[in-house]
């Protein structure tokens, strides 16, 4: 009899633990999900609902690209999931990522570090988080600081390399761009710290406001724009362009705009695709804005399955000449995993066609300031790495 007793005590007590371990899982997993509603962003409402339904991109309650593109293309005998889980591409880098602190300021000795009047220099942190140094003025591109891309800190791509430097070693900045609100390029957790951290304007396009305002970014501090308007700041003059993509950071879709970016100071010009397809809008941006000192061109995540929303290296290049560039420098690789071809490969290809068409290309490692007029000779450095 007591030993049935002790029995039906320990079964009792076994239930309560399991009990209790299951409601500390629960606990735990609603304490680190508890960020996620508010990385999902805000939502189109009142003066801004209002603006974005005047944009000549909006129609039928979402925005769309200038000519109609689908964002997926289905493959007869093709499983992108049984390629995503068994594919034998090499997505990851075998060795560390090469990173590279950058000085305070350019290098002592060079022809333009006394000469803010014509600075011009890029510094790549990773995938598309990249600084302009233009006319003594910083601009800060896509800034994503967070371990992962995702709006949940336990699951999504997670980062091949470390930022070279922390969100708290930044220069002062002038104005910070957004391309679009897709998670490897507007970031919650990196944009509440520059809140603090800077007092940089955010200029995005039409509707990526809601998000900021939700996460605390007072309305003085956000400019939104819709393709082919400007905006003045510290003596820049910047302006959306049209980009080929979508948008949404949760189960809708498109609910704001996408963009490229043009940064003109008095003397300089730089480019940045954001996400894109190619399209015939580069050659039309060429025209208007160009000639380029620098364009920054998305060469990463692309498949023959969404062809029209991420260009492929060669359309990239093909873009570069549209729009009249000059140096053209990668960005929208080696930080995340995001498409199913091999690590190196965009790098691979863009090196090859930038050879065969006599584009000027420099590929720094990330955190490696280049000169636009005197960049770095291509070294092949992710090889030794892929």
């Amino acid at each position: 009899m007591a030993r049935a007793q002790n029995t039906d005590v320990e079964r009792s007590l076994g239930r309560r633990m399991r009990g209790a371990a299951g409601l500390a899982a629960l606990a735990g997993l609603a304490w680190v999900a508890r960020d996620v509603p508010a990385a999902l962003g805000g939502r189109l409402s009142g003066a801004r609902a209002e603006r974005a339904a005047r944009s000549p991109q909006f129609r039928e309650g979402t925005f769309h690209n200038r000519a109609g593109t689908r964002t997926m293309i289905a493959e007869p005998g093709r499983n992108l999931v049984r390629e995503l889980i068994f594919g034998k591409q090499k997505r990851r880098p075998t060795a560390p990522v090469p990173l590279l602190r950058p000085s305070a300021s350019v290098p002592p000795g060079r022809a333009d570090a006394t000469d803010a009047t014509d600075e011009l220099n890029i510094v790549w942190y990773g995938h598309a988080s990249t600084l302009i140094e233009i006319e003594g003025r910083r601009v800060l591109l896509d800034p994503v600081w967070s371990e992962r891309c995702s709006p949940s800190g336990l699951v999504g791509p997670r980062r091949l390399h470390e930022p070279p430097v922390g969100i708290d070693e930044l220069p002062p900045l002038d104005a910070i761009l957004i391309s679009h609100d897709h998670y490897d390029h507007l970031d919650m957790a990196t944009v509440r710290a520059l809140l603090v951290g800077q007092s940089a304007p955010f200029l995005v396009p039409l509707g990526v406001g809601a998000h900021l305002d939700r996460w605390g970014v007072p309305a003085e501090r956000i400019i939104e724009l819709d393709w082919a308007e400007s905006h003045q700041v510290a003596g820049l003059t910047i302006t959306a362009t049209a980009a080929q993509h979508f948008s949404g950071r949760g189960l809708r879709r498109d609910g704001t705009l996408w963009s490229s970016w043009v940064v003109a100071g008095a003397r300089r010009k730089v480019f940045y695709t954001g996400d894109s397809g190619y399209f015939d809008g580069y050659a039309e941006i060429g025209a208007e804005h160009g000639p380029f000192d620098v364009t920054l061109m998305q060469i990463g995540a692309y498949d023959r399955a969404w062809p029209t929303i991420h260009m492929f290296p060669e359309e990239a290049v093909s873009a570069h000449l549209d729009l009249r560039g000059g140096l053209f420098v990668p960005v929208h690789w080696a930080t995340f995993n995001l498409a199913l071809h091999d690590w190196s490969e965009p790098v691979d290809r863009l090196w090859a066609e930038a050879k065969a068409r006599d584009v000027r290309l420099a590929v720094p490692r990330p955190g490696e300031r280049v000169v636009v007029d005197d960049p770095p000779a291509v070294d092949g450095w992710w090889q030794a790495v892929a």
